[in-house]
């Protein structure tokens, strides 16, 4: 197993390398100059006096080399973690991915626990009730919610949990209120929370549902196995034979599944993170690109493909730990 992880680590290098071309070219062909931009030059540059001042930026950034240059200057800073310096806040990209990255992984590790502690039992509770009305009442408000589009659903809960007008029970926007750095811990614990729920809501009512019809599916032909007859033909407890032997086996899809529902959650929180304000890297992201920020958007995509393909090592880490039978030696 090490050797392989090894191995694995090692392939990841030019994968990565690969993804961090791919953005950067999309990043250059993308219409609209960073600098005229920041400027407010983007409808054209007249004076000499402002081509001089434009210049002056693109030697700052290094953006009046050629582009291949650029990336190896690139490539080479990534490896000391020096993503370069935002041209919209004029600040270390570094910091401003240490202050926001805790953020949306508070946000995502939060809905992705809530998605496994709800689609796990929910999946497993609709296997066995299949085809009777435990089972239908599940999958037609899995497939209800499944069709809602999660912007629509966030206005819809903004709008009638976060309104004078109906409920006003939880904040609208940002992570924390205006005086939470003076708050007692516990205090700020809850205000924190309280902050949470309709984002995280938005983000887990989509993802149980995926995840709840995988384990429903995945337990369905394992119960149907002859090891599960044999095991009952045996004379062992129910729970035992559900737990132990189907279930334990019905992880596999699960674990392919958690290879790829953190990264996808933390890329679709974009769209979350705008719609609530939350500064964390999905709104980071959303104005990098709008802004041409090319160091974020760089180092966006870069700490996005590292978590992707983390995720898929430890998905094959998980397979050996789940079923013995498979094997990297």
């Amino acid at each position: 197993m090490t050797t392989y992880v090894i191995r694995r680590i090692l392939l990841m290098i030019p994968t990565l390398i690969g993804i961090t071309v791919l953005v950067f070219a999309i990043s250059r062909l993308a219409p609209g100059d960073p600098i005229a931009m920041q400027m407010g030059l983007d409808q054209g540059i007249q004076s000499g006096q402002n081509q001089a001042a434009r210049q002056a930026q693109l030697e700052l950034y290094g953006l009046d080399k050629p582009e291949p240059v650029q990336y190896f200057i690139w490539l080479k800073n990534i490896v000391q973690l020096n993503f370069g310096q935002s041209f919209k806040h004029h600040r270390p990209v570094i910091e401003l991915i240490a202050k926001r990255l805790p953020i949306t992984l508070t946000l995502n590790l939060t809905a992705f626990t809530i998605i496994y502690l709800v689609a796990l039992p929910l999946g497993t509770l609709s296997a066995l009730r299949h085809n009777r009305f435990t089972d239908r009442a599940i999958s037609v408000v899995l497939f209800i919610l499944w069709s809602l589009p999660i912007m629509w659903v966030g206005q819809m809960l903004i709008g009638y949990f976060s309104n004078p007008d109906f409920f006003n029970w939880f904040p609208s926007s940002g992570i924390n209120s205006n005086n939470s750095d003076k708050m007692p811990f516990l205090v700020w614990l809850k205000d924190r929370i309280w902050h949470l729920v309709l984002p995280v809501l938005c983000i887990t009512f989509n993802g149980f549902t995926y995840l709840t019809k995988i384990v429903r599916a995945s337990m369905l032909d394992n119960l149907r196995m002859d090891y599960v007859r044999t095991a009952r033909a045996k004379g062992l407890a129910e729970k035992t034979v559900i737990f132990r032997h189907a279930f334990r086996n019905s992880i596999i899809p699960v674990i392919t599944v958690l290879a790829t529902l953190l990264p996808a959650m933390i890329a679709g929180s974009v769209i979350i993170e705008k719609l609530f304000s939350i500064p964390g890297m999905g709104l980071l992201a959303f104005e990098a690109i709008t802004t041409r920020d090319y160091n974020v958007v760089m180092a966006v995509a870069t700490i996005s493909g590292v978590l992707n393909l983390a995720g898929l090592l430890l998905a094959d880490i998980c397979y050996a730990i789940a079923d013995p039978r498979i094997s990297y030696d």
